[in-house]
């Protein structure tokens, strides 16, 4: 296989797995980083691809919010980490809103329940979609730079580089996840009013 079409084929898979909701998605775009400060992938392309695919990915989510309503939002709530990312983003939504769509990303699987949760909301699509395309990119962005920076520090050592920028995202992502769960145990109760209903509710 030339090397356009090893490009080609990894750009592919970046597209396919930012498209598909839960996939594994920053370990390919670190690794992506990684390959691209070895000269092997191109840096600027892997962001424009996985951006373009994490949104049209929240476009399908914000639709499934909008079809099922309340029980989308359900099927999160079975799950402990996604129940507090439904809750805490659900809480701020309303009086912060775009920005709290661009903090979700950084939560664990918060930008498919974000998308989903704005579409349970009706929340405005264009106002969505503004948000959507700056979290994605920025997202897009934090992931392959991790990659690339750990590529960069390595002396292209690629298995290094690999474990290196995985490890800084765990730390990043994985307390960020147990905080947020502690601080929603310790959470008062919500308003039994809140300025935002979920269809169906």
């Amino acid at each position: 296989m030339s090397v356009p079409d090893t490009v080609a084929a990894a750009l592919g898979l970046v597209f396919l797995v930012a498209l598909v909701p839960f996939a594994p998605t920053e370990p390919v775009l670190i690794s992506c980083g990684v390959l691209a400060a070895s000269g092997k992938l191109p840096l600027p392309a892997v962001v424009l691809v996985a951006s373009v695919a994490c949104v049209l990915s929240d476009l399908i989510n914000y639709s499934v919010g909008r079809k099922l309503g309340l029980p989308a939002m359900n099927r999160f709530r079975r799950r402990s980490a996604g129940a507090a990312v439904l809750d805490w983003t659900t809480a701020r939504l309303a009086s912060t809103g775009e920005p709290i769509l661009i903090a979700a990303r950084w939560l664990p699987a918060g930008g498919t329940i974000g998308a989903v949760l704005c579409g349970s909301l009706r929340f405005p699509l264009r106002r969505f979609l503004t948000a959507s395309a700056i979290g994605c990119t920025l997202w897009c962005l934090y992931a392959t730079a991790l990659g690339y920076i750990g590529g960069t520090l390595t002396d292209d050592n690629l298995v290094l580089a690999l474990l290196v920028s995985l490890g800084v995202g765990a730390l990043i992502s994985v307390p960020t996840g147990m905080a947020l769960r502690r601080a929603q145990q310790h959470a008062p109760e919500p308003d039994p009013q809140p300025a935002l209903q979920l269809v169906g509710s």
